[in-house]
């Protein structure tokens, strides 16, 4: 029946705090169908921690939020009385009695077909070789849902049984009960199995425990205390003495329990989950679809119970093929509901801990599932969360502790599993409403698209005139300069180019532009990034949605620059180039028309069509050095320094060096308006080139400064899209100067950082190498 006290009550107090459903809900962390339903009496009896949550938005005093409690506890489903576990208890003896052959506390079955967790066993060996009586063993097995704790202590505990000669005891504590065990009925429960009678039982959980350590203190056993809640639960029935081993397992990492070894066990590799799915199911069908036997433990995330239910499914179905189910399981909307077998559910493993949760770790949980990218921040989730972030720093915490996120080894970020995203993406979309949700995320989407255009603006000492972007929306924990911006920008890439995407969709064109814009000058340092050319096509498609012509050539251009140095697509940024010229023409805008020439004499180049290349450099050149805007100096820079690279790769080495000289004179007189690290900049491209055209005319001494005043300001800039092909010109010079070690060290750093970045160039450090090696021998040595 619907608990009407409760609903009633719940409603009067809300409403005579003069709260609406939907503050008390956010203040309560829980959603506003819940308190809704809550309140209509739907709701059998919501749970102790949620009531707590309740009571304390409302401000209850202890009287209050007990009166409370206990209307909420008349709607709760009564457990069933159970039978008796086992025979009698055996008649009244001596307390410290060795138990008898048989009890009602014996290990569960083993899996015959157990697989893996090999290292963490043999380190269980280990620790039972060497018991020390005066500190007995305690081993806490902890995890994720889904990970075979129980499965791997149980097998543990069969495997380390001919050390324990006086006797194996396994209980569950039932920790993700809503009442689990209380440590007192698991002390009764120990002592009746150890041979204590019922009457020498003790009545209070310290005297049981004394007890219970008593026993123990000269008895070699083992006990499994499976399924613990937390620390408070199984403290009262650790040995205090005695050569025992207790093994313990639990979601919570326990870690106040002291002095204790800790096995905390990872998911399966593909090649385990794969064996584990052989054992199961036979290796006949697994050699006959091997690759599908891959992909479905790829599917299972490698997560234990998953890679089980799945080959219990197919052992169920012997007719089946694997495809079918790497087929059923590859739609991400009904994944868990294909992975259960029988009573076997992984939806319902995950269930569990989800349960213990707290209200708004309960939100932040489902609100995580809506961050892109592989993981995230505390602040990230705390905007989706609509949680203070020391609140969300708490929570993520407690989410980790119950293995529900993963913390990242070295930074503060978090990840899911993956069939945990999915899970938390349903509870997000049962729990929470769409209008919610919906606002949830445009309020993490604005700070991210705020905060990442601040910190991209650090880079970008061009900005964009009549550009107005927001300031950082939380000045205090804001980038201050590029090495904390860039560390920012590409932690969170993935959360604010998906918000980026989003705003597009959304029609907040002036927000794409501005972001596109504070972007330009940061790209231009991680050119290895495909993802520029979709930053710059949404702010195109902005731009016109807008009809701003200006904005349109201005965009087009960086996105004909993303064609060239971010995909390769040459045949793409001559058309975008093209396109950029005609809006620029349109728009009146010359310093676009200049690089628009530009560009399109790059990809013109990078097509093999050199002298048209050639013809429409010398075209932006003249064009460039009729305006008079120090914008038009830096970009007359660029198309000299690009037109004197084409003329030396087309043999002309003497005319390229005299461009590149005039480009030098230019940065060294400098331009006003422009400060003296940006021309810096241009001044390290510049003699790069240098050093380059005194290499193409043999001029190999010469060209060696150049070239290491070009990567050492390149390497201060942490610019290594720039520094690395330097680096490479650099080792060149110096196989042709024979100075070998030095020329095989630095070429091979190069190689290995081009591969790093997929340069195209890595293909011409390799060649360098393969040179001096057939030359000098791979330690760098003549070869005779």
């Amino acid at each position: 029946m619907p608990n009407g006290g409760f609903a009633a009550r719940l409603h009067a107090l809300r409403t005579g705090a003069g709260l609406s459903q939907e503050e008390l809900a956010q203040a309560a962390g829980v959603s506003v169908r819940a308190l809704s339903d809550m309140e209509r009496g739907r709701s059998r009896g919501p749970q102790r921690r949620t009531v707590q949550a309740l009571a304390t938005a409302l401000g209850l005093d202890t009287a209050g939020a007990r009166e409370l409690e206990h209307a909420a506890a008349l709607g709760r489903p009564r457990p069933r009385p159970r039978p008796a576990a086992g025979p009698t208890s055996p008649p009244a003896g001596r307390p410290g009695t060795p138990a008898a052959p048989h009890h009602t506390l014996g290990l569960p079955r083993d899996l015959s077909d157990f697989t893996a967790r090999g290292p963490a066993l043999d380190r269980l060996r280990t620790l039972a070789e060497h018991v020390d009586p005066a500190h007995p063993l305690v081993a806490v097995v902890c995890g994720q849902p889904g990970l075979g704790k129980t499965a791997f202590a149980v097998h543990a505990a069969h495997a380390l049984a001919p050390h324990f000669p006086h006797g194996q005891y396994a209980i569950d504590l039932r920790g993700m009960d809503l009442r689990p065990t209380l440590p007192r009925d698991a002390l009764a429960r120990l002592l009746r199995a150890l041979g204590v009678a019922d009457s020498a039982i003790p009545t209070t959980t310290d005297d049981r425990s004394g007890l219970l350590r008593s026993v123990l203190r000269d008895r070699q056993v083992l006990l499994l205390l499976d399924n613990a809640a937390d620390e408070d639960q199984v403290r009262p029935l650790l040995p205090g003495h005695g050569p025992s081993l207790t093994l313990v397992t639990s979601r919570s990492t326990l870690a106040g329990l002291e002095s204790v070894h800790r096995t905390e066990l990872a998911l399966l590799r593909r090649e385990e989950a794969v064996e584990l799915l052989t054992r199961v199911i036979g290796p006949e069908r697994v050699h006959r679809e091997s690759q599908a036997a891959r992909d479905l433990a790829d599917l299972c995330g490698h997560l234990p119970l998953a890679v089980r239910i799945a080959a219990q499914r197919l052992a169920s179905r012997p007719g089946e093929h694997l495809t079918k189910l790497v087929t059923q399981l590859a739609e991400n909307t009904t994944r868990l509901d294909t992975l259960q077998a029988g009573s076997l559910q992984v939806r319902a493993a995950f269930a569990l801990s989800y349960r213990q949760l707290l209200p708004p770790a309960r939100t932040l949980f489902r609100r995580a599932s809506l961050a892109a990218g592989p993981d995230f921040s505390p602040q990230s989730v705390a905007l989706l969360a609509g949680l203070p972030l020391r609140q969300a720093v708490r929570c993520a915490q407690d989410l980790t502790d119950a293995g529900l996120l993963q913390p990242h080894p070295t930074a503060d970020r978090y990840s899911f599993h993956d069939l945990l995203r999915l899970f938390a993406a349903e509870q997000l979309a049962e729990e929470d409403e769409s209008a919610h949700i919906a606002a949830a995320q445009n309020r993490a989407d604005l700070w991210t698209l705020r905060r990442a255009t601040a910190a991209a603006r650090l880079f970008d000492t061009e900005p964009h005139p009549g550009s107005t972007p927001d300031g950082d929306p939380d000045p205090a924990t804001a980038p201050a300069d590029h090495d904390q911006a860039r560390t920012w920008l590409e932690a969170e890439r993935a959360q604010w180019l998906a918000a980026l995407g989003r705003a597009q969709a959304c029609g907040l064109h002036q927000q794409v532009i501005d972001t596109a814009e504070a972007m330009h000058w940061f790209s231009d340092r991680t050119p290895h990034w495909e993802l520029w050319a979709q930053v710059f096509q949404w702010a195109v498609s902005s731009a016109r949605a807008l009809g701003s012509k200006r904005d349109e050539a201005i965009h087009l251009n960086y996105l004909a620059w993303a064609y060239s140095m971010c995909l390769y697509d040459h045949t793409a940024a001559l058309t975008t180039a093209q396109a950029a010229l005609a809006a620029a023409r349109e728009s009146g805008d010359q310093l676009q028309v200049g690089w628009a020439l530009g560009y399109a004499a790059g990809a013109l180049h990078r097509l093999g069509r050199t002298e048209e290349s050639i013809t429409r450099l010398r075209e932006a050149a003249d064009h460039l050095n009729k305006q008079t805007c120090p914008q038009s100096r830096l970009a007359e820079l660029t198309t000299l320094n690009t037109l004197g690279q084409h003329l030396r790769h087309t043999g002309r080495a003497q005319e390229a060096l005299a461009i590149h000289r005039r480009s030098e004179a230019v940065c060294r007189a400098g331009i006003p308006g422009k400060p003296p690290e940006l021309i810096g900049l241009y001044l390290a491209v510049t003699r790069q080139h240098i050093g380059n055209d005194l290499a193409a005319l043999c001029r190999w001494s010469e060209a060696e400064h150049p070239l290491r005043y070009a990567l050492t300001h390149f390497e201060a800039a942490r610019m290594p899209a720039w520094s690395e092909p330097a680096r490479l010109d650099l080792g060149i010079v110096l196989r042709h100067l024979t100075r070998h070690h030095e020329a095989h060290a630095t070429l091979t750093t190069a190689h290995d950082a081009l591969v790093r970045l997929n340069s195209p160039r890595q293909i011409e450090a390799a060649d360098e190498l393969r040179q001096l090696h057939l030359a000098f021998g791979v330690a760098g040595h003549p070869t005779g």
